[in-house]
């Protein structure tokens, strides 16, 4: 556990404190979780030069244990990364309160109402890559939708880790909400244990390797939300803008490779591949991406020979794989077989391009010249994201505040009983929505 207090508690006793306060913040009045989030923004702040001392050390271990690049990409919290993180928190306090929205407000009958009211799902197991951002700003949503959370970080960011939860807690300890609303878990011997607490914990948000989103969804009862891998593609159409396409494309590869949301393959029409692709070698060279690509793009620029495995591949680094297609259907087939349904994307200026790519694409985000990197939940106007959820049921995309309620139906009566309404005599319902 985080501290030495916990550290002789149970996995289930901190499970059941968490769910005990995590009833307590369900009800909390909106000023007093804003409150608490100001408190934490403040702590974070002041507590700068702590924070990035604890992230380097991690970074030291990690470069010793020769960890690839785009994981000790994630795990480095620089300055500006803090900052943005600690932005996303009072962004986040300015948001609706995403806890008791009526969503239906209907008269079953006279003095009989019905309504469908938001609450929080009660108590969240998020567990994180190496990306120690990532857990401010799981903790921020989860406090501002009246969430309890027990976290796992990876083991590379565990002094990170222990240094955000340390300053949290201290921040909490001045608020209406109790420290016990957040926990961290530091062993990885403690992730069986979380999948098997059904009782305590709602829901469970992986964030990692396809393999282990799927030993998490094989190994709980516990409903689980999330996505694997982030193969995103860019199509670049027949008809389009040449430069455009390629200032969309090195953003959408360069900004931030190790990002989920970067391309890692581009497809390009054969009828604009011979203009288009030099000019874009051109401007990645720049940026030392290495090319790999199929026999006809091969044919224009040099790169590497693209195999099957690279349509399969996320490479989170600086690295592109290239195909030419035939047609726009073609250009969705590949996207359809090879994507992970995250965020794909298409270079066009044809308007019936772009909106039969964008129905017909299966992907939680379907772009329209823009890059791909705009798959956020900060960006979205979220205020932050736990996670980016691919599944085919709702919530869908960056998952942020409205992905962490559920509803209940409340009904209010005056004595009503349902045998009114049944029978040959029967009342009828009147079902008139109400302001």
């Amino acid at each position: 556990m985080v501290n030495s207090e916990l550290e002789s508690v149970s996995l289930l006793e901190t499970a059941r404190r968490t769910k005990q306060a995590a009833g307590k913040l369900a009800v909390l009045s909106i000023a007093d979780r804003n409150q608490a989030l100001m408190a934490i923004a403040d702590a974070l702040s002041q507590a700068t030069p702590e924070i990035l001392a604890a992230n380097q050390q991690d970074c030291q271990l990690a470069e010793q244990e020769n960890i690839s690049s785009a994981l000790l990409s994630r795990l480095k919290l620089g300055e500006s990364k803090l900052k943005s993180a600690i932005s996303g928190i009072k962004d986040l306090v300015n948001l609706p309160d995403p806890v008791g929205s009526i969503q239906i407000n209907r008269e079953l009958d006279q003095d009989l109402v019905l309504q469908r009211v938001t609450c929080p799902l009660g108590v969240l197991g998020i567990i994180f890559e190496a990306r120690p951002e990532a857990l401010i700003q799981i903790t921020s949503l989860a406090i501002k939708s009246g969430n309890g959370v027990i976290l796992k970080g990876g083991k590379e960011a565990i002094n990170s880790c222990q240094a955000l939860v340390k300053i949290i807690h201290r921040a909490l300890a001045t608020t209406k909400v109790s420290v016990d609303a957040v926990q961290l878990l530091t062993s990885r011997e403690e992730i069986k244990q979380l999948l098997e607490l059904d009782q305590y914990v709602d829901l469970i948000i992986p964030r990692g390797s396809n393999a282990f989103v799927q030993y998490v969804q094989d190994n709980t009862r516990i409903p689980v939300l999330g996505h694997a891998d982030g193969i995103c593609h860019l199509y670049v159409d027949s008809q389009v803008d040449l430069e455009q396409a390629v200032a969309i494309a090195v953003d959408a590869k360069t900004h931030y490779p190790s990002a989920c949301n970067a391309i890692e393959t581009l497809l390009v029409h054969q009828e604009i591949a011979p203009r288009f692709l030099p000019m874009l070698a051109e401007a990645l060279k720049l940026k030392q991406v290495e090319l790999r690509g199929d026999q006809a793009t091969q044919s224009i620029i040099a790169t590497q020979e693209a195999t099957e495995q690279d349509w399969q591949t996320e490479y989170g680094e600086l690295i592109l794989a290239i195909r030419i297609v035939a047609s726009l259907e073609e250009a969705i087939s590949h996207i359809n077989t090879y994507g992970s349904r995250h965020t794909e994307a298409i270079a066009t200026t044809s308007d019936v391009a772009a909106q039969t790519f964008q129905n017909q694409v299966d992907a939680a985000g379907v772009y329209h010249n823009c890059s791909t990197r705009f798959a956020d939940g900060f960006r979205y106007g979220f205020g932050a994201e736990v996670g980016i959820s691919t599944q085919q049921m709702p919530p869908r995309g960056p998952v942020g505040l409205e992905g962490l309620v559920t509803y209940k139906y409340k009904v209010s009566g005056h004595g009503h009983v349902a045998s009114t309404y049944t029978g040959n005599d029967a009342k009828p319902f009147t079902h008139r929505d109400l302001d």
